[in-house]
């Protein structure tokens, strides 16, 4: 088994976004509290993220939307022409204190996996998955692309057949954007159909380097398994990738706020498993969420599996604690669940594959032509 490093920072617990917008919430903080209330961090297992240099962030992002960032941080202000030239300042993308260093801190600990990923170990940073940031813009609430650092570190080191693959509820449209007609780089990505950012169909391609999967509302692990048992995962192997990077965004579960997809976390770590099997080197990365419940257990239960740990039946008190301790305005007190405050594994359910999912492969299957899932 592979030695497993976890890329945190304590940057995430400032206060951040605002008041009244969906990540203004607890989560990566949450994560770590929970793993330290079990025990789960070996020696040598937590690495402190780094914050990514002006040189390192201009791999990817404009010179003059760095310094237009770092300038609103600093005056504390964004006026109209930043806001709608840079999308910063907006009720989308707030402007807070510290915005620039804890963007370029998600950054830095994305280049930090993936140089982790590449000396032997599986690294988790649950703080990355911004997926929809511009090179010269901001947008859905994501300032920076660290996903595109995880993936630029990977091929400046050499190697030429990477695999990403995206969990978000959401489509990973600047990644694809980036990446997508790259011939070293293949994208997949499973995402709600007609949700922002509206991209992300069933043809949309790039020439057969991505393979999207827009499913529809109240998609089931019964439909997960199918589609990674039967696309997902021999269109990766055909790939045989030297590397992956997996953006795991919480929305995807049952209970998000923001998304109306119904997978339990069980079945996300079993996708996960599988994925980081494909191959030696794996970057894994956070992504959306907007329930703080539902979001810490499962990130703290895919770092159990990448561990090598042990999940609970019932979490000690400790940990129920950290639970217990979260608030959500997106969330009613009718619609918190009993297990989401003493335990990490949601309970199976029993859906079965819909017809329109069936539809889904079949579609992908000939389109795309045997020989390509061979």
């Amino acid at each position: 088994m592979r030695r497993a490093a976890f890329i945190g920072h304590e940057v995430y617990r400032r206060a951040a976004y605002g008041n009244l917008h969906p990540l203004a919430i607890a989560r990566v903080e949450t994560v770590v509290d929970l793993c330290r209330a079990l025990d789960w961090f070996g020696e040598g297992e937590y690495h402190v993220s780094p914050k990514a240099t002006g040189r390192e962030l201009a791999a990817f992002h404009s010179p003059d939307y760095i310094a237009a960032l770092r300038r609103a941080d600093e005056t504390g202000r964004a006026d109209a022409e930043v806001r709608e030239r840079y999308g910063i300042g907006t009720m989308e993308n707030p402007l807070f204190r510290g915005i620039f260093e804890r963007a370029s801190t998600s950054v830095g600990g994305s280049i930090r996996a993936a140089r982790l990923a590449l000396a032997g170990s599986v690294a988790f940073h649950p703080a990355g998955g911004t997926h929809h940031g511009r090179p010269s813009r901001a947008s859905g609430f994501c300032f920076f692309n660290d996903p595109a650092f995880a993936l630029l570190e990977l091929l400046g080191a050499g190697l030429d057949r990477i695999l990403y693959v995206d969990l978000d509820a959401h489509h990973c449209d600047a990644v694809q954007d980036a990446f997508g007609t790259d011939e070293r780089v293949r994208l997949v990505s499973i995402h709600e159909q007609d949700r922002w950012p509206h991209t992300g169909g069933l043809d949309d391609t790039c020439a057969g380097h991505a393979l999207n999967l827009p499913v529809p509302k109240g998609f089931n692990d019964a439909e997960l398994s199918l589609l990674l048992e039967d696309v997902v995962l021999p269109f990766a192997a055909q790939w045989r990738p030297q590397a992956v990077v997996i953006t795991c965004g919480a929305d995807a579960l049952a209970g998000d706020p923001l998304a109306r997809t119904a997978l339990t976390n069980v079945a996300l770590w079993n996708a996960v498993d599988s994925l980081v099997a494909l191959s030696p080197a794996a970057v894994v990365l956070g992504g959306g969420g907007y329930n703080p419940w539902t979001l810490a257990r499962y990130w703290t239960g895919i770092w159990a599996r990448l561990s090598g740990r042990e999940i609970p039946p019932v979490l000690p008190q400790q940990a129920r604690d950290v639970l217990s301790g979260l608030s959500c305005d997106l969330v009613d007190d009718e619609d918190l669940r009993p297990e989401w405050l003493v335990t990490l594994t949601d309970p199976p359910t029993h859906a079965p594959v819909r017809a329109e999912l069936v539809a889904l492969r079949d579609a992908v299957l000939e389109r795309a032509g045997a020989a390509a899932f061979a």
